[in-house]
């Protein structure tokens, strides 16, 4: 019952992210806005989320996992409730900052949560990967559940559904889940390492999500870059003087932690470039709407709910490395077949690698979480989980900007090589004009190859990179400072 109920909480938190962006569109008509500010909405969302992420984790190791829990839940409910009565952009935003602030203290709690409840080896890795297929869940019945919600009854019921069901998932973790052990406090809570800490990731988090329409090199980018680097210095600086910092930075001194952080990283760095891409891609050259592009998704999600059970029932089995090695691998595999992708292409050259990559992802997740668990003392499971949510959110947030601007990039220069090896043997205007449209878009295709092959590459890198997460002999090694 405690896992049935962090799942709830889970899976209502992603829901809430899926199912907002069907509502966008609907928003921008009743809010009379552009399509460039109601950017923003999921920008707020974005940014809040990673800066309280690390906040939540370690005020559940010193308050209690339960007692944040349910705080963030209920915070939640209440920001779900302003959201759905949002009258303006302005007012939507802060509420969706509500939201995020709430929504970032689940992933670092129920982790927590899980581990301490579940006996480490072959018992907490099942429970931690059925609980990580709860995301693809969210991502299968979003679609389903949002778009007749918003067409029966408005924009607004996407945010109001949450409160009855989350008031179920309320009862149900006052009810069942036991309050964990609680760390002792020697010292006061790193406020000032949270304070600098926000502002080093919100510079982070707008530059990867905004640098490309404002420019890599812009005064705004490289203005969010030294903000980045002087407050990431001094957020070091204030750790390291700290008793009871917010992040433990002994973290990065064990190479277990520091290797599946890694690979980690790259993982969610190459699949949400890629689910970024395969949704224009299928618009723009396939000629699919909205609807149908959310469809090729649900195969992907059920193959990521097949996937991590899977992969808990083979802890004590199969050694940790070698199947982060080979989940990460399987994902290459799927993320290479995407560069096989043309205007002739089907739905099924979509779905078939999308599957092949959430099924090599999935069958990793119950090993990469039930390291980080098993690899930190109990007691900072979730200061180090938040790490974990962390570098998942700025993974995601860099490979989608990579990739963007990758992708532009190769266009430009894939439009120059085909208009050198291009003759167009005519006068006519319109002859001229449908000659340069095929250049486009051939320089379009080719340059979508050249990004998933790029990506694949990378994916590969991650699981050569496995090979140094050796579980039995770094994890008994102490190497926390107490």
């Amino acid at each position: 019952m405690i896992l049935f109920t962090v799942i709830v909480g889970t899976f209502l938190g992603r829901l809430d992210q899926t199912i907002v962006n069907l509502a966008i569109p609907k928003i921008i008509g009743d809010f009379g806005i552009t399509v460039s500010s109601a950017g923003w909405i999921a920008t707020a969302y974005i940014l809040a989320n990673a800066i309280f992420v690390p906040i939540w984790g370690k005020l559940g190791d010193i308050y209690g996992q339960k007692k944040i829990y349910i705080v963030g839940f209920s915070l939640f409910i209440f920001g779900s409730i302003l959201a759905g009565l949002s009258w303006n952009l302005n007012s939507m935003i802060a509420f969706r900052v509500i939201q995020a602030i709430a929504g970032s203290a689940d992933y670092p709690t129920a982790m927590a949560i899980l581990a301490i409840t579940f006996k480490p080896g072959k018992e907490r890795a099942q429970a931690l990967g059925i609980w990580s297929s709860s995301f693809a869940a969210a991502s299968v019945f979003g679609p389903l559940i949002g778009g007749p919600l918003i067409d029966n009854f408005g924009w607004r019921s996407v945010f109001l559904v949450n409160l009855p069901v989350g008031i179920v998932g309320l009862l149900m973790a006052m009810t069942y889940i036991h309050e964990s052990k609680k760390k002792e406090k020697e010292h006061g809570f790193d406020w000032w390492g949270a304070i600098v800490l926000g502002i080093a990731l919100s510079s982070l988090v707008l530059v990867l999500d905004k640098g490309l329409s404002w420019g890599w090199f812009s005064i705004p980018s490289l203005t969010a870059y030294l903000v980045t680097i002087i407050f990431g210095y001094i957020f070091i600086r204030i750790e390291q003087e700290h008793k009871d910092a917010i992040i433990d930075l002994n973290f990065f001194k064990n190479t277990v932690f520091v290797n599946v952080l890694l690979n980690n990283f790259i993982v969610f760095m190459t699949m949400m470039g890629s689910m970024f891409l395969i949704p224009v891609f299928a618009q723009t050259y396939l000629g699919l709407d909205a609807t149908q592009t959310g469809y090729l998704f649900m195969p992907m999600a059920f193959a990521l709910l097949l996937a991590a059970p899977i992969g808990g029932n083979l802890v004590g089995k199969v050694s940790a490395r070698v199947v982060i090695m080979a989940s990460t691998f399987v994902a290459g595999v799927g993320l290479y077949l995407f560069s096989y992708l043309d205007p002739r292409s089907t739905s099924i050259d979509i779905i078939i690698p999308l599957i092949i990559m959430a099924f090599g992802m999935g069958f990793g997740m119950a090993q990469r979480t039930s390291i980080i668990a098993s690899a930190v003392p109990q007691n900072e499971i979730g200061s180090a989980s938040s790490v974990l949510a962390l570098a998942r959110n700025i993974a995601g947030a860099f490979g989608i900007a990579a990739f963007g601007t990758f992708l532009q990039n190769a266009v430009n220069s894939k439009v120059t090589e085909i208009a050198q090896n291009s003759v167009i043997r005519s006068l006519d205007p319109n002859v001229i004009k449908t000659g340069i449209d095929l250049i486009i878009l051939k320089a379009q295709v080719a340059a979508y190859d050249h990004v998933f092959v790029v990506a694949a590459a990378l994916a590969m890198f991650g699981a050569a990179g496995a090979y140094w997460i050796r579980v039995d002999h770094e994890s008994k090694e102490k190497v926390f400072v107490e």
